[in-house]
């Protein structure tokens, strides 16, 4: 699938668990991106593409507009990002991305998975090296017309890498790069299917089949914790 991305899909099997999955993720987005900027999609092209993407998967109205509420604070309740690094069995490195109204419950929770599934929360900064920052935009395959000219203007954002898929090219930058590829997009009229900051693991650790369930248990309970925005891992599984 060209670029590893580094959150793994954890097989859950139910079909309804895997909706609800796509529907947590999509209006996490929702919240981050009203988090950050406007609640207006006409002003905010992060909300409008997170939004866009919540209607694809039937996400409900009244569901979308609750994030949206949620991200400006309209509860009456401040959230503040968290990150949170540790290591599971046999030295996985798992970065882990929260929104929290309250660090205490958070770091409870987030501590006690990691204890359950035999992995221990590291110190702040410990992964610095581990993973590395990057932009990514997901662009629908249809929405672009001239594929030597999209890629043209992609690294003149500062895209370091344009990859295409069967259905999405998949374009990648630093982080800092983000504003620019989205700025990029907005003057040439394409909106992608997804933008995010995602950490890529610089190096990646085989594990045996024991360690991979232990891990996947583990990236579970974090990805269910409402206050989990996104779980990042350096596993690779292990080829023999």
């Amino acid at each position: 699938m060209g670029r590893k991305s580094a959150k793994i899909a954890v097989k859950k099997g139910a079909a309804d668990k895997a909706r609800g999955q796509l529907f947590t993720k999509a209006l996490k987005d929702v919240f981050l991106a009203s988090k950050s900027g406007s609640p207006d999609i006409g002003t905010n092209f992060l909300l409008k593409v997170a939004v866009d993407r919540c209607k694809k998967f039937n996400v409900p109205k009244d569901n979308i507009e609750k994030a949206i509420k949620k991200g400006q604070g309209s509860d009456g309740v401040g959230y503040d990002d968290v990150n949170y690094e540790g290591y599971g069995p046999n030295g996985v490195a798992v970065f882990v991305e929260t929104s929290t109204n309250n660090v205490t419950r958070t770091v409870a929770n987030v501590r006690s998975y990691f204890k359950k599934c035999g992995g221990s929360l590291g110190v702040t900064g410990s992964l610095e090296f581990v993973f590395d920052h990057k932009a990514v935009y997901t662009v629908p395959v249809e929405a672009v017309s001239d594929e030597d000219d999209f890629t043209l203007h992609m690294i003149d954002a500062g895209a370091e890498e344009v990859e295409k898929e069967e259905e999405f090219y998949e374009v990648v930058g630093p982080m800092e790069t983000f504003g620019a590829i989205q700025e990029k997009l907005q003057e040439i009229n394409i909106t992608p299917e997804e933008a995010s900051l995602d950490r890529a693991p610089l190096t990646t650790k085989a594990v045996d089949e024991e360690t991979k369930e232990q891990i996947e248990k583990l990236i579970g309970l974090l990805e269910d914790d409402e206050d989990v925005v996104t779980v990042y891992h350096n596993m690779e599984e292990d080829e023999e």
